[in-house]
């Protein structure tokens, strides 16, 4: 696809491929399937994703906070961005300003249709002056067309051809080194480089879903096999072991990270007026510059929303109160039972009789030894220290539980940054 003729999805190869819901193994399927005993699969983008590999995902979890391992993170959507205007193609879209991303460096982003409504969110990683490769969950292939318009610009379609591995967890520096035979402890957080793994060239990526030390490597697909091969095998002296999406869902929510179609729905899927969200309701306020020196789709609606006293909604991270719960749970002579699976239906947030919110995911937290959640509430109750209860359901019974609103991330280790 180039700016001056841009192509639809039905052009546009995994866009349209994937939007049918085909479900098939990612490049890295030969070496997951048999490393899964539990069997236990989901649909991620039209690929089979393991949701554990483990009988119990806990045992992953605590090799993303105490080790090392990988996750298969090959169903994200990836595109080539190259040519003359390619920066400026991305100025564009994002909220961010792109013409300050130097070669080497990536940005997390998001980005929003014409309402200032957030349609995804990714990293965009410069790979020189001229390319860039740009994530995201969904597929928007059109989009990026659709704003290249006049531009001297190419955008493909590299999901298919590009497979990643997630390398996470406190001892994922250690084995990067070994695979690759370099020291990466100067490779910054959020900064990039091209390495070898083996005799495969690889890009890695100082980045990661799981809030802890961490890397993303960005090669062939059909050299996929090679990767995990290497990794795997360096790995052992470190425990290193494969991590579905169970743990990497109890990780993320730990460190705040908002997750789509989970804690926020995109413009392109919003039936009604409160499934949009703007990049302030999110969290991702601090990400939307609007002082560059450019246009960006979405930035008139942004600067009214602020102009109008800021957004009606605001994310925040809420500590539950255990004793709360297992008072629900005693009320009907039953012993506390709560799963430790990240649970991710919408319940309502109260202040006594008023509905202030909704909370949008939530789960117990090992490392913190509570259970903890996100939601979304009205300002007045924004603040940290604010008191709420929300809708905890036992054998088909409504209760209450108490919570206290904290600040975002409930977890962030230093060693992520370092």
């Amino acid at each position: 696809m180039t700016g001056r003729q841009p192509r639809s999805t039905l052009e546009g190869g995994a866009d349209c491929y994937r939007a049918r819901k085909m479900s098939i193994g990612s490049p890295l399927d030969a070496r997951t399937q048999p490393l899964n005993r539990k069997r236990e699969w989901r649909d991620w983008s039209g690929y089979y994703a393991a949701s554990q590999y483990d009988y119990l995902h806990i045992h992953e979890y605590v090799g993303i906070r105490h080790a090392a391992v990988l996750i298969d993170v090959s169903p994200l959507y990836k595109y080539s961005v190259r040519g003359r205007d390619a920066a400026r193609l991305i100025d564009r879209v994002i909220t961010r300003d792109a013409t300050k991303i130097k070669p080497g460096q990536v940005v997390y982003t998001p980005w929003c249709d014409e309402h200032g409504k957030v349609i995804d969110d990714g990293t965009v990683a410069r790979l020189d002056d001229e390319t860039f490769r740009w994530t995201s969950a969904e597929p928007h292939l059109r989009w990026f067309g659709l704003n290249a318009r006049g531009l001297d610009v190419q955008i493909e379609d590299v999901s298919e051809k590009t497979a990643a591995i997630a390398l996470q967890g406190p001892l994922a520096r250690e084995v990067l080194s070994r695979a690759t035979g370099t020291d990466l402890s100067d490779l910054r957080f959020y900064h990039r480089r091209s390495a070898r793994v083996g005799s495969v060239g690889v890009d890695v990526s100082r980045t990661g879903y799981s809030g802890d030390l961490g890397y993303e490597l960005w090669f062939d697909a059909a050299q996929a096999g090679a990767v995990w091969d290497c990794l795997l095998e360096v790995g052992r002296p470190y425990a290193i072991r494969p991590a579905g999406m169970l743990a990497l869902d109890m990780a993320r929510l730990e460190a705040g990270l908002i997750l789509i179609g989970v804690d926020y729905t995109s413009a392109k899927h919003a039936l009604i007026p409160t499934q949009n969200y703007s990049p302030f309701e999110i969290g991702l306020g601090r990400l939307v510059n609007l002082e560059k020196e450019k246009d960006f789709v979405g930035r008139r609606a942004l600067e009214a929303e602020l102009a109008a006293g800021g957004p009606a909604r605001r994310l925040v991270g809420l500590s539950v109160d255990y004793v709360a719960v297992e008072s629900l749970y005693e009320a009907q002579d039953l012993p506390i039972a709560v799963t430790t699976a990240t649970w991710r239906e919408q319940r309502p947030v109260y202040a006594g009789r008023r509905q202030v919110g909704r909370a949008t995911s939530g789960t117990w937290s090992p490392t913190l030894k509570q259970h903890i959640a996100l939601a979304s509430v009205v300002p007045e109750f924004e603040p940290s220290g604010s008191q709420v209860e929300f809708e905890w359901t036992v054998e088909g019974r409504r209760g209450r539980a108490t919570a206290t609103v904290v600040p975002l991330p409930f977890f962030d280790p230093p060693r992520k940054r370092s």
